[in-house]
């Protein structure tokens, strides 16, 4: 009986450890702690929608001209052939000298007597300053200053406005993309040989703006 159960201590040992030992080995990662390089990555391509390019038009107005016969030989001359438009523009104010506005008969009666002595001299007949008396216009303020003062040792009541003056002038234009105006400009100029003193740009009439992305 000893050794009956000494031999079932064994093959029960055996049948233990024998399938232990045929089993496949787990596998087992081990991390380095280094992440991978950027250029060994190969980048997902990014699925955009197309976006249409929209162009702004320009009306850009160029001048001045001083009558309508110049402008037009010039326009002429230019592929497309630019319209022309009038325009009245502000020149600088002229310094004016003046004996101020009184009551319509006192200004006729000092009038003939400045008419009497030699004085160049007319009646403002309209406007802020109706009823003065004109004494002269003048572009230097110096030169004005100076007249004033004369005029002020001879006993006349006489003070310095500005007298402001609008002229017609004419100008050209070109209906552009918003990206070559300036490119448009410069041809224009070098084509021309003229450098123009007024440059001035605006949306096209009729043409909506295209939307701006945010």
């Amino acid at each position: 009986m000893r050794w009956l159960a000494l031999l079932l201590l064994i093959v029960n040992l055996v049948l233990w450890f024998v399938p232990a030992s045929l089993s496949p080995p787990a596998s087992v990662t081990r991390s380095t702690g280094t992440l991978p390089r950027v250029s060994s990555l190969k980048p997902a391509e990014a699925v955009r929608a197309p976006r249409r390019t929209v162009t702004e038009c320009l009306s850009v107005t160029m001048g001045y001209f001083d009558n309508r016969t110049e402008a037009v030989a010039l326009a002429e001359e230019l592929t497309p052939e630019p319209r022309i438009v009038a325009l009245e523009r502000s020149l600088t104010p002229l310094h004016w000298i003046l004996i101020p506005p009184q009551p319509p008969e006192a200004a006729r009666v000092q009038f003939r007597e400045l008419y009497l002595a030699g004085v160049d001299a007319y009646i403002v007949s309209r406007g802020e300053y109706q009823n003065a008396i004109s004494l002269g216009l003048f572009e230097s303020l110096e030169a004005a200053q100076s007249v004033l003062a004369e005029k002020k040792r001879a006993n006349l009541n006489v003070v310095l406005a500005k007298f402001p003056r609008n002229r017609l002038g004419y100008a050209l234009v070109f209906q552009v993309e918003s990206r070559s105006e300036t490119e448009w400009v410069q041809a224009v100029e070098a084509e021309t040989g003229r450098e123009f003193t007024f440059v001035e740009s605006k949306p096209c009439e009729g043409v909506a703006s295209p939307e701006k992305n945010p």
